[in-house]
């Protein structure tokens, strides 16, 4: 059993207890949800923590399993299949961070006291350090070499954001209800349609970021 750790209505934490296989499926979730999302979601570090500590298990049984064994190469090829989906989830959380690196840590800075963070700590620091070596890069390359007025340039307006408003495909996971959908053209208006158990659906990221986060969507 693993135990991840979760919010409570209190703003405290308490402790979700999960079994192996609903762990390495929450690990497969959140690692298509971020594959997919245009946006870097929020961190899973509890998540990863207890994958670690699963790995980490799961070798040490088969150190303890009888040479010749039959399931020692089935376990391996499972070691390696779940390495490489977390190996996965982490570039990819890596890749957005160094594309969008300025509105992240944009938003990260006017977050709310109390909201949870889409960077880990390590992410953090990283985020910040990239920015640091992307303004000492650019101006020791390019804008020392400007005139005075054109030596100052702002990431925020340079970098391109996110873009929300691509088009991802989804599995419902729970029913959802009266779900505003925009119009595609000013001629048309908004309307609402509901998002039954089980189906699946091409549609603007944007509409469904909030049901991506809580989870009651699956990004496919």
């Amino acid at each position: 059993m693993a135990a991840a750790a979760g919010g409570d209505s209190d703003g405290g934490s308490e402790e979700l207890v999960l079994t192996p296989a609903q762990l390495i499926h929450s690990l497969e979730q959140a690692w298509l949800n971020e594959k997919f999302a245009p946006e870097l979601l929020e961190s899973k570090p509890e998540i990863i923590e207890c994958v670690v500590e699963q790995l980490d298990h799961m070798e040490a049984n088969l150190k303890r399993a009888k040479r010749g064994d039959l399931k020692i190469s089935v376990h391996h090829m499972e070691i390696e299949r779940i390495r490489f989906v977390l190996s996965s989830y982490l570039r990819c959380r890596l890749v957005k961070i160094e594309k969008f690196f300025p509105h992240i840590l944009e938003k990260e800075k006017s977050r709310a006291e109390g909201e949870p963070s889409i960077l880990s700590p390590e992410e953090f620091a990283f985020a910040k350090e990239y920015m640091a070596n992307t303004e000492a890069y650019l101006k020791n390359v390019a804008l020392k070499h400007m005139p005075p007025n054109l030596q100052k340039v702002s990431l925020l307006k340079s970098v391109p954001k996110p873009n929300l408003d691509s088009f991802v495909f989804l599995r419902v996971l729970e029913r959802q209800e009266n779900i505003l959908v925009e119009p595609e053209t000013d001629e048309h208006r908004e309307y609402a349609i509901n998002l039954e158990e089980g189906s699946q659906h091409l549609i603007r990221y944007r509409t469904v970021a909030p049901l991506v986060a809580s989870g009651a969507v699956q990004l496919i």
